[in-house]
């Protein structure tokens, strides 16, 4: 499959808060995006559990896809992820089955095994340090918490039992590509930020799938970093805001809000930075209309996702929203 009309686009968010905003800011922003996705014929708008993090709006990961789902009418609204350990399955089960009970038909459930922060929000978090190890188990009582219920069954998700929430398991690597196809679950894989175990997983879940009642056929979905503008120069530019937030935030382990562009990234980080970050950000298709798409011909082509969920991070609202308008249309044109 290559970049074409038929292949479905989703938006993925961190309710990231700009420098001189709020976290109001930050969800409003987020919905206002979803609003606008969703006319231009985006399939999903998900948000990401974060803990502790000074830029990021979306911890209480329920909630904020409420507000984002109260605000839209159509587009399938869901969490790309919630860290499952870092919470009881049940509280989830309810947590969205509320979810499905107000917007029926319209959510998504993706679980991570991160914990999402680092180790001392961790403890803050009352997080067992050993919950990963039973990540699998975790989903599979999840998943029945969320089926209809069976004779003599003592715990009941309500709301939330029946609803049968289509479950997603991301991951970035051959952990949870395995986990995805025992289970026949859809799987996203997040080669935004962490792409290097990309190929070995697809094959991995791809060659092992094994069918369940959600899901006959493997399906995969994969996360990118995407920023068009009316030029390269441009949308360089206004990559340098991501650029900055990672560079700060994952190896300069200093809390900032989302800063605006700067115009030197070369005279911000230094030689091993940018190596690092430029392998972590790989996934990225940045520039001119005519630039992404080329781009995202080759990467599609590649690896032939069948769905593809873009991570927009840019300070100014206009130009997210200008992007995934120059997306969309490149989608909707890529045949000609």
């Amino acid at each position: 499959m290559t970049f074409s009309p038929d292949l479905p686009l989703s938006v993925l968010d961190l309710a990231q808060i700009p420098e001189g905003g709020t976290a109001q800011t930050a969800l409003h922003r987020s919905r206002e995006l979803a609003q606008y996705a969703e006319r231009l014929g985006y399939r999903r708008f998900w948000l990401a559990e974060h803990h502790n993090m000074a830029a990021i709006a979306s911890a209480a990961t329920s909630v904020a896809i409420g507000f984002v789902a109260e605000g839209t009418s159509s587009i399938r609204v869901g969490a790309g992820g919630v860290m499952l350990p870092n919470h009881s399955p049940l509280v989830i089960a309810e947590q969205f089955g509320t979810l499905d009970a107000l917007y029926p038909g319209r959510v998504d459930l993706g679980l991570g095994r991160a914990p999402g922060t680092d180790q001392v929000t961790m403890r803050a978090l009352r997080r067992d340090f050993t919950s990963a190890d039973t990540f699998p188990q975790d989903v599979q009582e999840l998943q029945a918490l969320l089926d209809d219920p069976m004779p003599g069954q003592q715990i009941h998700a309500v709301p939330g039992q029946g609803s049968k929430i289509p479950l997603w398991i991301l991951g970035s690597s051959l952990f949870g590509a395995q986990l995805a196809a025992a289970l026949g679950l859809p799987y996203a894989f997040a080669s935004h930020f962490a792409p290097a175990a990309l190929v070995p997983a697809l094959q991995v879940y791809r060659d092992t799938f094994r069918p369940s009642r959600q899901l006959q056929q493997p399906h995969v979905m994969l996360a990118a970093n995407v920023i068009i503008a009316d030029t390269d120069e441009e949308a360089r530019r206004l990559a340098t805001s991501q650029q900055v937030s990672f560079v700060e935030g994952a190896f300069r382990r200093k809390r900032s809000l989302l800063k605006p562009p700067i115009d030197d990234i070369e005279a911000f980080w230094t030689p091993q930075e940018k190596a690092q970050l430029q392998s972590m950000l790989s996934c990225s298709f940045i520039g001119s209309p005519e630039s992404v798409r080329a781009q995202l011909e080759e990467f599609t082509a590649t690896h032939e996702p069948d769905e593809l969920i873009v991570a927009t991070t840019t300070f100014d609202q206009g130009a997210r929203l200008h992007s995934l308008e120059q997306l969309a249309a490149l989608r909707a044109g890529a045949a000609v």
